[in-house]
């Protein structure tokens, strides 16, 4: 899943940042409300984590311009102030919910989570296809009952081809949902990754579950199934 924090205190945005990556999330950041526009115009985001007092446009009146174009991404509103009316004002702009500050990194984890899930009503805590198992509140994945040990990006990679089970994604939506905006669209990432996550998966088994559509992108199947032809 991919995060947007607007946030122009560069300690604060870097350390949610830091730990968002950590839990796998793919985050970009933007320091005031012009960036965080143009990003939220080219990029699809699951949630943005929106501080008040940006430099301007501000987050108000950032969170007043999407809900008015009929952008219903989940925001998460940080703010410093504590008044009621300040927050029935963020509510009634669209803000999904508030934390104030100073706030502890766990309960902002709690609320990005509960957001999450507010927003994919249909969000499973376990993903599965064939005999491999995801359990992502815990994040362990297995095949055949064996723990994997996957990388943060192979982790996310999974997941969203696990979300999307016997579809066909293109590197671009890949890399749009589990990259963020440092992703270098010429290099081969995708591919790497793939092949690496593959090789735990599947092993050297000729029934494969992530497979390979030529010219057009990756698909994870459901069951264990030989592929048309051999891959790479």
């Amino acid at each position: 899943m991919r995060i947007l924090v607007v946030e122009d205190e560069s300690a604060l945005s870097s350390a949610l940042a830091e730990l968002l990556r950590r839990e796998f999330y793919a985050v970009d950041v933007a320091e005031d409300g012009s960036t965080a526009e143009e990003l939220a115009s080219i990029n699809v985001y699951d949630l943005i984590v929106l501080d008040w007092t940006i430099p301007a446009p501000n987050g108000i009146e950032l969170l007043r311009r999407w809900r008015g174009a009929g952008d219903q991404t989940p925001v998460l509103m940080l703010t410093a102030r504590s008044g009621v009316d300040d927050r029935v004002d963020g509510l009634d702009t669209g803000a999904d919910d508030f934390l104030a500050k100073p706030f502890s990194l766990a309960e902002f984890l709690a609320r990005v989570r509960s957001l999450l899930r507010r927003r994919t009503r249909t969000l499973q805590s376990e993903l599965s296809a064939a005999d491999l198992a995801m359990d992502r509140a815990a994040r362990r994945v297995t095949v055949g009952g064996r723990v994997l040990d996957l990388s943060p990006k192979e982790f996310a990679l999974l997941e969203f081809l696990l979300t999307r089970r016997d579809q066909v994604v293109s590197r671009t939506e890949i890399s749009e949902h589990v990259w963020d905006d440092s992703f270098d669209s010429f290099a081969n990432v995708v591919d790497v990754t793939i092949h690496r996550l593959r090789k735990k998966i599947d092993g050297d088994r000729p029934d494969r579950l992530l497979q390979t559509v030529k010219g057009v992108g990756y698909v994870l199947r459901g069951e264990r199934r030989a592929p048309p032809q051999a891959e790479e």
